[in-house]
């Protein structure tokens, strides 16, 4: 049973001490290191010859130091058994890694402290993925922001500028219609009628670039309202977990607005159907009509709108697709990272 016991200990001994992914070392009860494997030398750079006998605060930072963070670590893990945390810590060369540092507590069987024992990982590549993803959600934000405030002023501007002076226009037409000799009636009329198509025209295009308020209404009844009042037939199934934040719900909407837009120029669809679900930790859209499919699907070959929607979809993190669906109809797929923590 010795040899054994011997044996296991010392195959244990060994595998700890080849660890190279984790560093794993011992403290003595004040702090000091009194042993060393290969990933705490690979991780912060010095050889058991550099460290041992060291205290272990040359470790942390100066602030760290001059704050009494490392003996406030040792006494946490002695009350409770076990402290973990994450920071900054230094290697030997000076520079600086985040670090996951686990600190347990070790008792003999009398109950006495005869030191800790100390797991730490190099958490920095995660750390540095971790700040892209919290840079690219700030992007995307101030990038939606930018984009409906742009729509909102480009709305005003068309609604109180051009169609005030189109609609003054018009008026000054129909009174000098009244005035004109019947046979130059006509010709004036003509002409008021193609301005009042202008104006119907525009107020269109305000009622499609305006902010849909999503923040007070919601997605799925702005996608509602939207459907009613471009007098489109179609139903929204919502099978979401959990509403999309307002960036997300807003670059949802804007996709969906642009494949509704392409179905009822193109698709002479009688319905349509648009479904909101959750899959894969975000946000899975589908807008699918029966109508005659659109005349290309390559979103590369030219069709601004296909293209605006797959560029919206890939710069939240996510894909869209256009395909035709079996049967007849389109098919508009799109999926959204669910960012928010």
């Amino acid at each position: 049973m010795q040899p054994d016991a011997w044996r296991e200990s010392d195959l244990f001994r060994l595998l700890v001490l080849g660890v190279r992914d984790y560093g794993i070392f011992m403290l003595d009860p004040g702090g000091h290191v009194v042993s060393w494997n290969a990933g705490a030398e690979r991780i912060k750079g010095y050889t058991a010859e550099d460290i041992i006998g060291r205290h272990f605060s040359t470790f942390y930072p100066p602030e760290d130091v001059r704050s009494g963070k490392p003996e406030w670590e040792l006494r946490v893990a002695r009350a409770e058994g076990a402290l973990e945390d994450e920071g900054w810590r230094v290697r030997k060369d000076g520079t600086r890694f985040w670090a996951n540092v686990i600190i347990t507590a070790l008792y003999d069987d009398t109950g006495e402290l005869r030191g800790f024992g100390k797991v730490t990982r190099d958490m920095t590549e995660r750390r540095r993925a971790e700040q892209q993803l919290t840079d690219r959600r700030r992007l995307l934000a101030h990038l939606v922001e930018a984009q409906e405030r742009e729509r909102q002023r480009i709305a005003w501007d068309v609604h109180d500028d051009t169609i005030q002076a189109m609609v003054a226009v018009d008026m000054r037409l129909q009174l000098l219609a009244r005035r004109l000799p019947a046979e130059h009636r006509e010709t004036v009329e003509q002409l008021d009628g193609a301005v009042r198509s202008a104006i119907s025209r525009l107020r269109n295009l305000v009622f499609r670039v305006r902010p849909p308020g999503i923040e007070r209404r919601g997605l799925r009844d702005s996608l509602a309202t939207y459907l009613a009042d471009t007098s489109m037939v179609g139903e929204i199934r919502n099978e979401l977990e959990r509403d999309p934040g307002d960036d997300a719900a807003i670059t949802i909407f804007r996709i969906c607005q642009e494949a509704l837009t392409n179905v009822r120029k193109h698709a002479r669809a009688s319905s349509v159907t648009i479904t909101l679900s959750t899959v894969d930790r975000g946000f899975l859209v589908r807008v699918v009509d029966d109508g005659v499919g659109l005349p290309d699907l390559d979103p590369n070959a030219g069709h601004f709108g296909l293209i605006e929607m797959r560029e919206r979809a890939e710069g939240a993190g996510g894909w869209c697709t256009v395909t035709a669906q079996e049967g007849g109809g389109t098919v508009v797929e799109f999926w959204l990272p669910d960012v928010r923590p």
